[in-house]
């Protein structure tokens, strides 16, 4: 209470957006306020424009081919990383599930205990992935043939309405683990928080500035270009919309943009898929080398 006896209202936060390892305002000027599971306003959204994602696919695509350079080992070490600033952050999203999904202090301790686990899942692939999806071919010839996996470029995740952290986690691990950049689309509502939150985890750890970027925006305004943008080499979500699949696939498709909607794919609480190497398969490309034998 405030000396006149009035309640205090309180600050609510500003969720800026992630892009280039800072956190800038929308271009656009707009926010879209966030309510809690008690529908109270608890945060102001940025509100991601046109402008917005070209400056993310910018910053992404200048940073991509260094980290693609870096060693799988330090790749895993960098993801791994990611996973210690999410445990040391732990009360802070359990605090965060409870109040913006109105879920138990337990289930959202199961939650975050989940993104742990799939981030030091990841960290392991990292070097291992080339020996799973690559390796020596059988030919008829005195020629050694290997395949390798390699990295496509920027990738946008794009996230389901009403998504957990663990969703987050789920898509976009895969794409950076694989040598991408990732911009992630972020719908304003309840995962706004989260996946601000999560940005400042990413912040915090050894991932290069530009390889990971969030935005929070409408779905709806930001796909078109998405789907259109030629420096964006590939699209990952799952449990969209149909229409709005739909649309990503049909833009896409008149650029050759690789799309990854994991239609079939089983909830994101499901282990033994989303700690599989088929979540990072889409986000690579086979290189194929012939080389003479001398047989």
């Amino acid at each position: 209470m405030s000396a006149a006896g009035s309640a205090r209202i309180e600050v609510a936060k500003t969720l800026k957006l992630y892009v280039n390892g800072a956190f800038p305002r929308s271009e656009s000027g707009r926010t879209i306020p966030v309510k809690d599971a008690r529908k109270r306003i608890v945060a102001q959204a940025s509100h991601a424009s046109r402008k917005d994602l070209r400056d993310a696919v910018e910053a992404a695509n200048a940073a991509q081919p260094k980290w693609a350079a870096a060693t799988a080992y330090n790749r895993g070490q960098v993801v791994y990383r990611l996973a210690e600033m999410l445990e040391a952050r732990r009360a802070e999203f359990v605090s965060l599930i409870v109040s913006i999904e109105g879920r138990s202090k337990a289930d959202a301790t199961r939650e975050i205990d989940r993104a742990i686990d799939r981030c030091v899942c990841y960290a392991g692939w990292t070097d291992k992935i080339a020996s799973i999806l690559g390796g020596k071919q059988p030919v008829a010839g005195p020629y050694f043939v290997f395949s390798m996996p390699e990295a496509m470029g920027t990738v946008a995740v794009v996230v389901p309405d009403g998504a957990q952290l663990l969703a987050i986690v789920s898509l976009v691990l895969p794409v950076i683990a694989a040598g991408n950049s990732a911009i992630v689309i972020a719908p304003i509502g309840a995962n706004a928080p989260l996946a601000i939150a999560f940005a400042e985890a990413v912040a915090t750890s050894d991932v290069p500035a530009g390889i990971v970027n969030v935005l929070t925006g409408m779905r709806s305004e930001l796909a078109p270009w998405i789907a259109s943008h030629r420096d964006i080499a590939g699209v990952a979500g799952a449990q969209l919309p149909a229409a709005e699949a739909a649309a990503l696939e049909a833009g896409a498709a008149e650029n050759l943009k690789r799309v990854a909607l994991f239609r079939d794919a089983p909830k994101f609480d499901d282990d033994a898929f989303w700690h599989s190497p088929w979540a990072i398969q889409p986000f690579v490309e086979i290189k194929t080398v012939w080389h003479p034998s001398a047989l």
